[in-house]
């Protein structure tokens, strides 16, 4: 079976699993610009550790929405309003209770 050789390592490596490479869109001195810094980056001594915290919105069942908004129809005496203004209500009431 051929083998492939490379410059970097010379380490034999098959060609059938020889990953392919391509090359990058950096400048072809892209190490050497590297070796130029002269003053090293100073350790990082202090670590910040940021803590989320995670709520999950609760969301009624529709059927509880529903239940609900039923009852601010009926108390207008199943007359007049709009049952999206209903609905909103409901949805933030039961909401505003789950969270009290």
């Amino acid at each position: 079976m051929p083998t492939k050789r490379t410059k970097e390592n010379d380490i034999a490596i098959p060609v059938a699993s020889a990953p392919v490479r391509r090359k990058s869109a950096a400048s072809p001195h892209a190490k050497h610009d590297l070796k130029r810094s002269a003053a090293p980056a100073a350790p990082e001594t202090e670590t910040a550790v940021e803590v989320v915290t995670v709520t999950t919105a609760y969301a009624p069942a529709a059927d509880e929405i529903a239940a609900l908004a039923y009852t601010y129809w009926a108390g207008r005496g199943c007359q007049g309003g709009s049952p999206e203004e209903d609905w909103l209500r409901a949805e933030q009431e039961l909401r505003a209770k789950a969270f009290a």
